[in-house]
């Protein structure tokens, strides 16, 4: 029990960056009921746009405060520039195909990234060392928090906020509820419904290249690899929550972090099933809290609200 505070933060931490991702999956289903499974490579992307800003751009010894900034902006070039040409080559093409055609292609869509950065970026072969910030740790209640991880704290709030703002508040946003209910008469009244769904692919890439540079603050290291996984939690934390809720992306983000972190941290406990709390069960544990979510509230936590669509 002294461990509990800090494994509330560990699984706070790692929900948060599952919610980054979540909001990005969630807006792409919210309008063209698509499930980009390449989100998590989107990811990925942006964590490799960061540190080619930090290692190619910026001169030896530059400080991290003044190089986050920067490597942020490099991660939602990447980002964006890899979602955007997904939607408009591989994507837009099959809007009118079944639904299978376009769920195939963003599987391969996601390997061929994998092995993109794999090929072609230098030393991908291995895990790459990612800058730090300077600092830290501090403890807080018991438990102990990285410099990096208060960057997550406040970027996923943060995030959120705007994203909730920008589609309740905005035309654009209001544009993209429009399209969401009913593409065809969205068009019929002035939307361009091309332009909303390029708008919510950038914005979704944007969240996921600040979930990018928030796993590389955390773990001090990416790799190509690195967004497969996530990419499924992530989705699997949309649907938790409530696919096409942004709030619920969120939320079911910070549960499924909590559970696998608790599961993996005090089963190991229990007599007699302790070969269940190592760490390569963690991924078990979170798509079993989906099986009983959707078993008895096949909603998710929260529910899809309309207005919430994005």
């Amino acid at each position: 029990m002294n461990e509990l505070p800090q494994q509330l933060v560990n699984g706070l931490l790692l929900g948060s960056m599952y919610g980054l991702v979540a909001i990005g999956y969630t807006m792409v289903y919210g309008i063209v009921q698509l499930i980009n499974f390449a989100h998590g490579e989107i990811f990925m992307v942006g964590a490799f746009g960061a540190i080619t800003v930090h290692l190619y751009v910026l001169p030896d010894g530059t400080s991290m405060w003044i190089a986050l900034p920067l490597m942020l902006i490099g991660a939602m070039i990447a980002s964006v520039l890899v979602a955007i040409g997904a939607e408009r080559f591989a994507y837009r093409p099959l809007r009118g195909a079944p639904r299978l055609a376009p769920l195939i292609t963003a599987i391969g869509l996601s390997l061929a990234l994998q092995q993109a950065i794999w090929a072609f970026y230098p030393e991908a072969k291995s895990k790459l060392p990612f800058p730090q910030i300077e600092g830290g740790p501090f403890s807080i209640g018991g438990a102990t928090i990285q410099t990096g991880d208060i960057f997550l704290i406040v970027a996923a709030p943060i995030s959120m906020a705007f994203l909730a703002y920008f589609v309740m508040r905005t035309r654009t946003g209001r544009g993209m509820q429009a399209t969401a209910q009913d593409p065809d008469t969205a068009k019929l009244m002035g939307v361009n419904t091309d332009r909303i769904i390029v708008i919510a692919f950038a914005l979704g890439a944007v969240f996921a290249a600040v979930g990018g540079v928030a796993s590389g603050l955390k773990y001090g290291q990416i790799d190509f690899k690195m967004g497969f996984i996530l990419g499924l939690k992530a989705f699997t934390a949309a649907v938790l929550g409530g696919i096409g809720n942004i709030y619920g992306a969120m939320i079911g983000g910070v549960v499924l972090g909590v559970v696998e972190t608790l599961a993996t941290a005090y089963i190991a406990d229990i007599p007699g099933l302790d070969q269940f709390g190592s760490q390569s069960w963690a991924e078990v544990w979170a798509f079993i809290l989906l099986i009983l979510v959707l078993l008895f509230r096949p909603q998710g936590l929260l529910g899809e609200r309309v207005a919430d669509r994005a």
